[in-house]
């Protein structure tokens, strides 16, 4: 079996925080949102034999595809990187991948998390799985229909009307992914023309619709808890739920970190060698390493590694990396490399 990770967005809903950093590599709660997905898939790790894992990306850089290879070393598999040089879509992003699309694979998006009670629904008697959680806006989503049995009946992008509440999570198993590859290579032959007039993308839930009128069988399998990344108010809202679902289970607080006379309203990570000092941290605020923050209430927040805060008090916000952010009170979005003074 391999793994796919296509991960080849722009990242546009979510700047300043991409134009250095790819999305997946942003961290959350110590640990980049890839790590996160890589844990995440540990059932299909531990079960199954994994040749390779695949990542498809946009940024042709070496560092990131160093550290690419690094995660996968670091759990003993070998990688493979493909690049995705338009942003045409997530059916464009895994054509990419066309030599590796040979035999049984997992896909699995790199903006979307997911915590499953039972995996072990990968049977034989089903040859492709779609993993789906019911959602209370189908409208941003791709949704599937399904029969009583849970086989889908109907494939849909971002349905106009609520025919379905299940949201397709970006979590897929295809027992032959060589059928997947003909049907992709079948419709960009089919559509390339007309939609590269246009620049409309190619989506994936176009591409399964195609297959499953072709007579193919697909099984919804519903997810126990999902968390979406794609953009500032999603990353912040599961920041939070990943707080609450590690708190009880790890430790959360390093213990070279320092705290001064503060107040930490739990669940909340402070980083390795992070200083906290004459301030109110929590609940629901993730601090990275090396950072320092003094005279300052933050709630709900996500702060990166080697930022220094002073004299400030915000939510709902996310400051990047090597970030100097002092004496002002409001929703805070910055990049990494920035800086922002109030002016007395």
């Amino acid at each position: 079996m391999k793994i796919i990770i296509p991960m080849a967005g722009e990242g546009t809903r979510l700047r300043p925080h991409t134009l250095n950093t790819p999305k997946p590599l942003i961290s959350i709660v110590g640990k980049s949102i890839l790590k996160r997905l890589i844990d995440n898939l540990s059932f299909f790790l531990e079960n199954f034999l994994i040749e390779e894992i695949i990542y498809i990306i946009s940024y042709k850089e070496k560092e990131i595809e160093e550290k690419l290879r690094n995660i996968s070393n670091e759990i003993g598999i070998p990688s493979i990187v493909y690049f995705q040089k338009k942003p045409l879509g997530t059916a464009d992003a895994l054509l990419q991948a066309k030599n590796s699309l040979i035999g049984p694979i997992i896909i699995s998006f790199s903006d979307t998390l997911f915590y499953h009670k039972k995996f072990n629904s990968v049977d034989k008697k089903f040859d492709n799985i779609i993993w789906t959680k019911k959602v209370k806006d189908p409208n941003l989503f791709g949704i599937v229909q399904c029969s009583l049995s849970g086989y889908i009946t109907n494939f849909i992008e971002k349905p106009k009307n609520n025919i379905s509440n299940l949201a397709i999570i970006g979590l897929y198993y295809f027992k032959d992914a060589s059928i997947l590859k003909n049907e992709l290579q079948y419709y960009f032959l089919k559509k390339e023309d007309k939609n590269k007039k246009n620049g409309k993308e190619y989506q994936l839930t176009s591409v399964l619709e195609n297959m499953r009128k072709k007579g193919i069988k697909f099984f919804s399998q519903e997810i126990h808890e999902w968390m979406d990344f794609g953009n500032k108010k999603k990353i912040v809202s599961s920041n939070s739920k990943i707080l609450a679902l590690e708190y009880k289970k790890f430790k959360l607080i390093h213990k070279e970190s320092v705290l001064k006379n503060s107040l930490i309203i739990h669940p909340c990570y402070i980083g390795k060698n992070s200083t906290i000092e004459n301030s109110i941290i929590g609940p629901y605020v993730s601090i990275g390493n090396f950072s320092k923050i003094e005279n300052s209430n933050i709630n709900r927040s996500i702060i990166q590694n080697n930022s220094r805060i002073r004299h400030a008090s915000f939510s709902n916000s996310i400051i990047g990396n090597y970030t100097s952010y002092i004496g002002i009170s409001k929703e805070v979005d910055l990049g990494d490399y920035s800086m922002i003074k109030e002016i007395l």
